[in-house]
């Protein structure tokens, strides 16, 4: 059961192009955001569609992945587990950001 403790699994379209940072160490890590959208009926029976804006982070192998083959737009897949993480503006204000750490990636379709 603790495979299934903080797993995380969406289907989505990447928003910009991936940020790939190299660090001193030669270890890079990628960064990018995918929508996923929803839709429903309200009680007068228009249809209601939402985005959702998903933050994502990837690390060790599956960054040449990313660097290599995931542009805006393209379809993903992703699993990974959902991280919080909190840090303070120049202003002094507390800011908040949820993550999803990626362990596994899969392209749905390939723009190069």
């Amino acid at each position: 059961m603790n495979t299934l403790r903080n797993k995380v699994q969406l289907i989505g379209r990447l928003g910009q192009e991936p940020e790939i940072m190299t660090f001193t160490d030669g270890n890079k890590m990628a960064k990018f955001s995918i929508a996923t959208d929803d839709s429903y009926k309200d009680k007068n029976g228009n249809k209601i569609e939402r985005v959702y804006w998903h933050n994502i982070v990837v690390k060790n192998g599956l960054v040449n992945i990313v660097e290599n083959y995931v542009v805006k737009g393209q379809e993903i897949v992703i699993e990974g587990k959902l991280t919080h993480r909190s840090y303070e503006t120049k202003e002094g204000e507390k800011r908040y950001i949820t993550e999803v750490i990626v362990n596994e990636l899969l392209l749905l379709n390939t723009n190069k």
